[in-house]
């Protein structure tokens, strides 16, 4: 396999796993941990456990944070392409994590927001053969520009592309003409009913006219590949679920590294969702996630 080039947010994550309901006004014990994040970092790093060789462009701050994920990314396998931001800083986002291990996100995505198109360097991309992007750079209206023109440039180049939408409530009047042309779209059924109204699998034939083919994650459900060709999917992996951050994150990198290896849809699939299974059993949203003792949950790919 040939290089992959992930461009999205890189951070860290403040991860706090509380049981119960949050007090509001009040206090809530938790479990607090501070983990590498970013869903691009997220993909890029779950992409080096499974094998590939993967770039990772994004924009941090002049800061520690900046360069703690600069080391942690490094020594995961990652080859960091970063811009530097000496007004804005590293990225930092709140996961709230309940006792069956969903969660929910406050994100500052701080120097990332400010990504510009000048933040990839064009040589990075006559060594890949890939390009995926996370949908984060498009959802930012003041990032989007930069989106946009790394998949021309993608495109240009001759790499097949992929975008993960990222996050149903954020999509936009214009997001599917921002992704035309794109190879293969990852959306969960959230962000798939956002785009077309249904979260039938077979509902994404919709987008075929837009994109060469969708791969769905339906959380417990399992995950979906859907093209000109048809209908595929297979089950989720039944398995404890401790922390949900960054599930869909590692199924793209899992299913992309089989998919650009030659691997059939079927296959590529289940690499996604083995993938999914490892992410969503620790805490964090990296494979550097360490273990929990917290009660299971649901398989789920959101």
């Amino acid at each position: 396999m040939t290089g992959i080039v992930v461009v999205g947010d890189a951070g860290l994550d403040v991860v706090a796993r509380h049981t119960g309901p949050i007090v509001h006004g009040g206090d809530s014990r938790a479990s607090v941990t501070i983990e590498p994040g970013g869903a691009g970092a997220n993909t890029a790093v779950w992409l080096a456990a499974c094998g590939a060789s993967p770039v990772l462009v994004a924009r941090v701050g002049a800061d520690s944070a900046g360069r703690q994920v600069h080391t942690e990314l490094t020594t995961a396998g990652v080859r960091c392409a970063f811009a530097v931001d000496t007004e804005a800083a590293t990225c930092c986002v709140v996961v709230l994590v309940d006792d069956t291990g969903q969660r929910s996100m406050l994100p500052d995505r701080g120097a990332n927001a400010r990504f510009s198109p000048g933040d990839l360097d064009p040589g990075l991309l006559r060594d890949a053969s890939h390009l995926h992007l996370s949908g984060y750079v498009l959802l930012d209206a003041s990032s989007r520009p930069a989106g946009l023109a790394v998949l021309r440039a993608a495109r240009e180049a001759g790499l097949t592309t992929s975008v993960d939408p990222q996050s149903a409530a954020l999509i936009y009047d214009g997001f599917l003409d921002d992704v035309r042309g794109v190879d293969l779209l990852l959306p969960n059924t959230e962000e798939l009913v956002a785009l077309t109204g249904s979260a039938a699998p077979a509902s994404a034939t919709a987008l075929l006219d837009v994109v060469g083919a969708v791969a769905l994650t339906s959380g417990a459900d399992g995950a979906s590949w859907v093209d000109r060709d048809g209908v595929v999917s297979v089950p989720a992996e039944d398995v404890e679920c401790v922390d949900s951050t960054g599930a869909g994150d590692a199924f793209d990198a899992g299913l992309l590294a089989a998919w650009l290896s030659g691997a059939s849809r079927l296959d590529a699939l289940l690499g996604g969702v083995r993938a999914a299974a490892r992410a969503v059993s620790a805490v964090g949203a990296q494979p550097s996630g360490g273990p929990s003792r917290r009660p299971a949950g649901q398989p789920s790919m959101t």
